[in-house]
């Protein structure tokens, strides 16, 4: 068996079937190995960050890695964005990138990088293999790295670097992989967690991770229906479950000021599955953290069940208040993003996975579809623009038989934009909502909060700000994806409820107003 036979059972072995590739020449016995391994579906990506950002989204949802295969430095260049979107989620990944021969390595090739330094910028684990006897060994230690939590998070992107002589030589062997072993808590800990909550006021719980799904919302809602405690979702959770039936807690605000305000009645700061709240940025004059000077964190940790022990310390018998059911009417008139919030909440399908990275034209999203069916949600785990339509790829991957609905704005959409051909190649029923205002928006309020240009200046900034003139419709469907236009609440209603209806993947072009955001 040659090296990257070995790499590819080991992976079967790991339980990893799904590998999302843009590969070149010095992958070329991985990817024949793939071809002959038919228990992993290789998916092909026309950009390197869809590749990688299809992975986060497999794995976010199917709560195992799924792989992706690069080429050499360039390609995991390419990709680093979108590895750094799924750092940030905890998403457990195994990054696969080839490089050149070991022997050619010396002679410095016009694509020689250094992988490793680039890798370890994203990567919880990093190895360059550099025998074929190792490649099922480090392949394994690969999957078990990528399920092993960091910190908080409950995974992480194990990157393998594999030469090509490595994958091409003989005398390897597939290797089995141990079973996943959840991590478990400090039940003292947790006791001190609990009369703490019991003995004092100003308790805020911020949740996040794991528990952001029902078991870990219902035993928050616990929480503050027995202590009084305030109980706040992170800002952007990587998976959210949420709908009629599931306890509704608003997100810690995005501009820094909003999120200082909420924060500053807080005198016991408990996190659950999540880390200290900062910025986004830092401002002039004004301190990167947001929690009180006077505020006591205390950090319950992210290992399951041990928010559901704190509930059962604190509120034993106290039920979870949930959300109800209901939808917003049905808007009419001209599109703005609220109507298209409301359009979205009255027409939302059972089980839907939204991915939402409709940055400021999101603003009235979590309100319009609160009491929607249950969903999840998948957030914009890191910032780095560009992962809704390569997220939304991945998901639907590991979810076929549930609807994707993509929220996506217009300046985000083009840095992945490539996603719709995999959606179109692969028959994903993905609809992908494109939020057109013709406009970076989010920078116009970013430039007000910073005071950078005044007067004349800020009105010529625009032209950093603007992006006029793109054509989704047709951008679409040169990638083989239907696509339509939406002017009217009433062209939306239409073209959503049609999309949602029809397996496949669709586009909606729905150009909106900006949202000046304060």
């Amino acid at each position: 068996m040659n090296g990257a036979r070995a790499v590819l059972s080991t992976l079967v072995h790991g339980g990893i079937d799904v590998c999302f590739t843009n590969p070149g020449t010095s992958e070329m016995h991985l990817v024949a190995a793939m071809v002959s391994t038919p228990e992993i579906r290789s998916i092909l990506c026309l950009f390197e960050g869809v590749a990688t950002g299809a992975a986060d989204g497999y794995g976010r949802m199917a709560g195992r890695p799924a792989s992706t295969l690069l080429h050499l430095g360039p390609g995991l260049g390419n990709g680093l964005a979108n590895l750094h979107n799924a750092r940030r989620a905890g998403t457990p990944l195994i990054n696969m990138v080839g490089d050149h021969a070991t022997y050619h390595k010396p002679f410095d090739a016009p694509l020689d990088s250094d992988i490793e330094s680039m890798a370890g910028t994203v990567s919880a684990w990093v190895r360059r293999t550099e025998r074929s006897a190792d490649a099922g060994p480090d392949t394994a230690a690969a999957i078990q790295a990528a399920r092993t939590p960091v910190g908080y998070l409950p995974g992480g992107v194990a990157t393998l670097v594999l030469p090509s002589d490595v994958c091409w030589s003989g005398g390897a062997g597939a290797v089995p992989v141990p079973a996943a072993q959840p991590p478990s808590f400090d039940a003292a800990a947790v006791e001190r967690i609990a009369k703490t909550l019991r003995e004092n006021e100003g308790c805020l719980l911020l949740v996040g991770g794991g528990n952001a799904r029902r078991a870990g919302l219902g035993a928050a809602s616990r929480i503050a229906a027995a202590t009084g405690a305030d109980v706040l979702a992170e800002k952007s959770p990587a998976r959210h479950e949420r709908g009629a039936g599931i306890p509704r807690f608003d997100r810690l605000p995005y501009p820094r000021d909003l999120a200082a305000d909420r924060l500053k009645a807080a005198r016991h700061l408990v996190l659950a599955g999540t880390r200290e709240p900062v910025s986004f940025f830092a401002y002039p004059g004004k301190p990167s953290t947001l929690i009180p000077s006077e505020c006591e964190v205390h950090d319950l940790g992210a290992a399951p069940g041990a928010l559901e022990y704190l509930a059962d310390l604190v509120a034993p018998g106290t039920a979870p208040f949930v959300s109800d059911a209901g939808r917003p009417g049905l808007p009419s008139g001209a599109l703005t993003a609220e109507k298209a919030a409301a359009v979205i909440g009255a027409l939302l399908p059972e089980g839907a996975i939204v991915v939402d990275e409709a940055m400021t034209s999101d603003y009235w999203l979590p309100a319009a579809t609160a009491g929607a069916p249950v969903h999840d949600w998948l957030n914009i785990t890191g910032g780095s623009i560009g992962m809704g339509t390569p997220v939304a790829t991945g998901a639907a991957v590991a979810c076929p038989d549930r609807p994707v609905i993509n929220l996506e704005a217009d300046g985000s959409a083009m840095y992945t934009l490539q996603s719709l051909w995999t959606q179109s190649r692969e028959g994903l029923d993905v609809t992908t909502v494109i939020f057109n205002n013709a406009s970076y928006a989010i920078l116009d309020s970013e430039l007000r909060r910073v005071g950078a240009f005044q007067g004349a200046d800020a009105q010529r900034s625009r032209s950093l700000i603007d992006i006029p003139g793109l054509d989704f419709v047709a951008l679409a469907n040169g990638m083989g994806v239907p696509a339509t236009r939406a002017h009217t609440a009433e062209d939306f209603t239409r073209q959503l409820r049609a999309a949602v209806a029809e397996p496949g993947p669709h586009l909606i072009d729905a150009v909106v107003p900006p949202v000046r955001a304060s």
